[in-house]
């Protein structure tokens, strides 16, 4: 769904659930329109997976979305509010079927383990991160828990007054994606 087509893109919201593949995009958008990429991860996650404060976190985001042109990758509604959306053009919503994001979620989770891969702040996953049991610690069962709530929370979103300023981009297939991405030329 698309609101104002012809408006360039300067400030984005990649949003979608965990696993949905939105840093992955906002990667691409960000190089693809010589933009800063910002990853709210990033921002959140300290050292020793020590989360920023509420304030700590608005602060950041204040500061990373100073700029007149960046894409910023993530969610946080519960801390930020609409913090990015309110300085937001385009919210772009990566948006794939459940069983994608469970395939994406599951092997990017473990090919982290197996390289060791630093994710923010010195900070790697392990084998929580597909240990079920362990809830909130465990990002498969994060984006499993999660999905049905981001959805929700899009959807109603693009029917929200508050948000008519924004232009969505729903997203929904890897096809979709670089149909998309194919469009952007700065």
């Amino acid at each position: 769904m698309d609101r104002r087509v012809s408006a360039p893109m300067r400030r984005i919201s990649v949003v979608g659930c965990s696993g949905s593949g939105k840093t992955t995009v906002a990667r691409r958008l960000a190089a693809a329109l010589d933009r800063p990429h910002v990853e709210l991860d990033a921002i959140h996650w300290g050292p020793d997976w020590t989360p920023a404060s509420p304030e700590e976190m608005v602060a950041r985001v204040r500061e990373a979305t100073a700029a007149p042109a960046w894409v910023v990758d993530g969610n946080y509604q519960s801390t930020i509010g609409r913090l990015v959306w309110e300085r937001a053009d385009t919210v772009v919503w990566i948006d794939p079927a459940r069983w994608r994001v469970m395939w994406q979620s599951v092997t990017r989770t473990i090919g982290r383990i197996v390289s060791r891969t630093e994710l923010w702040n010195g900070n790697r996953e392990d084998l929580r991160g597909l240990q079920v049991w362990r809830r909130e610690e465990s990002v498969v069962w994060w984006a499993w828990n999660s999905f049905a709530r981001t959805r929700s929370r899009y959807e109603a979103a693009l029917a929200d007054p508050e948000c008519a300023h924004l232009r969505f981009i729903r997203l929904r297939t890897r096809r979709e994606i670089e149909r998309f991405l194919l469009t952007i030329d700065g």
